[in-house]
Formats: structure tokens, sequence, C-alpha cells
């Protein structure tokens, strides 16, 4: 899907359900821009506050593009900001402080995820902001949360951390090996962004039955140790080790023609299905596969035979007879075969960014992942491209707070905003 783009147009005459909603998010880096940026899918407005001088620190990741001034616009910003408006006031300057306290009276949801009681120490924590405005919602979205006392309080954490505390990189841990950090990418940042996201709507719910706002406080390593839930929960029935090793299943990739799919064979009627789907029908009547332990003792015949059944298949093709015959399979995609995928295509689960310092298009676009959630009276895009930072700056504080262009030269001039 294009930038700008508009799917199912059918249903946009419903509008979004979060129109009207109103967000001040004082966000960085990747889980709190990724719940913001889901909120704007859904039809909420955001506004970002960023430092005059360099912006969020997702705007320096590795790698970037420019903007149209020459700065950097990093990969970790430009998938989490699509639709946004940017404000640069800094937040250490007394007058910044002041404008904050102002703009937030303005919104709806109020959020930040710096580290623990960073917005406390500037005076622009929960209780500082709901003292003047009372129904507000406050979402604090840190390493190890705000609300609580705990030993790690005052630690900085980012995705890799949390999931390291979660259990899940000992738990997934081969023999011999150290534990691999951010297996699967940033597990500790979108989880959150998700937990973090229902908070807001559930707090929004509230205040709209009870007229009241309320903090709502997400902590990362909480985060994931709900999406890591298999931990501590198998541990404490008696699993110590993997659960594939434990109760003898198949979970495994394996070869075909073209490269490798992935199979998981957990379940007796799930063998009998293999055995007949690969030509080892004699299988379902030899004793050494009776039981799912035979199978992982007897493997390397197993997975001997398989790799055999799908060397002149391509690892699509394998999937397809594997998932056929009731087995779940799936092709192990590189990069460009994810994004030339046509189920990726009709679900509109690309968004297709222009890049500005490549006006030819020789590059390419910059793909940034669409809105998972599809909604049938709910249509998708149209999407807009990430904010330039500070570009809405003078915009935002004349509409909201009434400021003329004396007094926006003068805070610029000041170093207040940018």
């Amino acid at each position: 899907m294009q930038l700008g783009d508009v799917a199912n147009g059918n249903a946009a005459q419903f509008g979004k359900p979060l129109d009207g909603v109103r967000v001040l998010a004082a966000e960085q880096m990747q889980a709190l821009p990724y719940g913001t940026q889901l909120l704007t899918r859904l039809g909420a407005e955001v506004v970002k506050v960023e430092h005059p001088g360099a912006g969020e620190s997702g705007r320096g990741s590795f790698p970037h593009m420019v903007d149209p001034e020459g700065r950097k616009v990093g990969a970790t910003f430009l998938r989490n900001n699509l639709g946004k408006r940017s404000v640069a006031i800094d937040l250490k300057h007394p007058e910044g402080r002041e404008l904050f306290l102002s703009l937030a009276g303005r919104f709806d949801v109020v959020c930040e995820n710096f580290k623990a009681g960073t917005m406390d120490r500037l005076g622009l924590g929960y209780d500082a902001v709901a003292a003047r405005h009372p129904a507000v919602i406050w979402l604090s979205l840190s390493g190890f949360g705000n609300t609580v006392a705990t030993p790690y309080r005052a630690w900085p954490a980012y995705a890799s951390i949390v999931e390291a505390m979660s259990g899940i990189y000992e738990y997934r841990r081969e023999p011999g090996r150290s534990p691999r950090a951010n297996p699967v990418g940033a597990l500790g940042d979108i989880s959150s962004a998700l937990f973090g996201t229902i908070g807001v709507l559930a707090a929004l719910r509230h205040r709209d039955r009870t007229g009241e706002g309320q903090q709502v406080d997400v902590a990362m390593l909480d985060a994931v140790m709900a999406m890591t839930d298999i931990v501590t929960n198998l541990w404490s029935m008696g699993i110590h080790r993997s659960v594939e090793d434990e109760i003898k299943a198949i979970v495994d990739t394996f070869a075909a023609g073209d490269g490798h799919f992935v199979l998981q064979c957990v379940r007796p009627q799930h063998f009998t299905a293999l055995a007949t789907v690969i030509g080892k029908s004699e299988w379902n009547d030899d004793p050494r596969f009776a039981t799912s332990a035979g199978w992982i003792d007897n493997m390397d015949l197993v997975r001997e035979a398989i790799e055999a059944w799908a060397a002149p298949l391509t690892k699509f093709e394998a999937s397809a007879a594997l998932s056929a015959a009731g087995l779940a399979a799936g092709p192990c995609l590189s990069p460009p075969e994810v994004i030339a995928d046509e189920h990726v295509a009709a679900r509109n689960m690309l968004v297709e960014v222009p890049r500005t310092d490549d006006p030819e298009g020789a590059l390419g676009p910059i793909l940034v992942p669409g809105n998972p959630i599809k909604m049938s009276k709910v249509a998708e895009g149209p999407e807009s491209r990430v904010p330039w930072l500070g570009e809405h700056t003078d915009d935002v504080l004349a509409a909201e707070l009434g400021l003329d262009d004396t007094e926006l030269s003068t805070l610029r001039a000041d170093g207040v905003i940018g």
C-alpha cells in the first residue's frame, strides 16, 4: 500500500473509532511510538514532543535517510511515526515545562516512555499534570514501572534487557551456546506498546463512564513476561527444559529443493498424516514410531525421509502439501520473499514510504509494516509520512495555546522551542 492510499474505501463512511481522541506523546525509540502509531491508525490525533536539538533518539538510529534539511531520520523512527505531528520543546527549560503542562490540558491522553522517575524529576509527572488537568489519562511505559518500588526501577532498559530478564533467553538457549540476544526483533518494545494501547483504551472507556482520568503504568518486563508465559508456567509444572524436548514434538526446519520450511508435528494423528504424505505409510505400523518419543529417537531417519520427499519440491510446494494434509507447515522466507508475498499484499501489510534522499526513486521506497488490525467498518489509511523534527511546532502552539508570531519567535530565540 502506498503512502496516502485508502483501502476498504466503502468503510470510510463510518469514520474511525478513535476520531476526536487527542494524544500528547513525549516518546522515543520504539515501545511507545509503536503504540501511539497504532492509535493514529485507529483515528487518534497524536502530537509528539521532541527535543529541539536532535529530536527523539529514534531519529538517530541506523540505517537512516535524511530529511529535506539534511538531518538524519533513522529506521526506528520511520517505522513508528506515520501520521503524527512533531513539536520541538525543551522540557528541561522552565518555559518548556510550562508549555508542556499547558498543552496537556488540551489532550485526552498524555504519555511518556522515559526511564522511570524522569518526568517526575522534571516536574512533569502524572501528579503534576493531573493536579492541573484531573481528567487526563496518563500512560507511562518504562522498563520496570513507575508506580511500585522494585530493585530495578532506576535501571535503563531496552527490549533486549527485559527479554533476558523474562527468562526466555535461557529457556531457548541451545546446549553449549551462550544465550542469544534479540532473537526475534523488539519483542520487549512491541509487547509493551500493545499492553499500553489496551490500557489507554480501557482508561478512555472508564472515563466515559465516570468522568475520571487515571494513570496507566506499563513495565516492559511485565509485558514480556506475559508474552513468554511458558517460562514460569511450565517450570512450575515440572518442565525444566525446552517444552519440545519434554513432549517429544517435531518442531523443526527441513530442507526442500530451494530452501527450508518449518514443520510442527505434535499429536499421533499428525505423525500418521506426515508418514502418509512423505510416502512412508508403513511407519504407521512400525513400533519404532508408536510414540512421540520414538519420533525423536529416530529423528535422523525421519529427517532423511522428509527431506528426500521435499527435495524435488519448492519450500512453498512442500508446505502446501503438508498443510493440505492437516499439518502445520510454512516456508522460511527471505526478506524479498516476504515483501513479494501475496498474503502480505492482500492484507495491506506493507506501507511504502518514499525516500526524501532519493528523488529519482532509484533505491525504491522504504517499507513499514501496515496495520495488523482489520475492521469491517474502519477504512485503512490514509497513511501520512513521518513528521520532520519540529515541523508543526508553530501551528500546534498557536492553535492550542494562542501564541502569536512574536511570542513564538521569542521562545525560539531563547532555545525553548525549535
